[in-house]
């Protein structure tokens, strides 16, 4: 499978009950509302993992530059 990385939000909607997810590359899912929930709660927990990452890298980073220099 091709883990491609996407810089754009899905779309998201409620129709007839059911909570509609258009993503990039054809991605379609329907949630119920209870799944709907749950996945928006574990999407953004690993969201603000994955910014930590981000900042630690970037922290490590700084500091390694730091070193070399100084």
């Amino acid at each position: 499978m091709d883990k491609k990385l996407h810089d754009q939000a899905s779309t998201v909607t409620a129709e007839h009950g059911q909570v509609l997810v258009d993503g990039p590359d054809g991605v379609a899912v329907s949630l119920t509302p209870d799944a709907a929930v749950e996945t928006s709660d574990r999407l953004l927990e690993a969201a603000v993992e994955a910014q930590g990452q981000i900042l630690s890298k970037t922290l490590a980073d700084k500091e390694q530059a730091a070193r070399k220099a100084g």
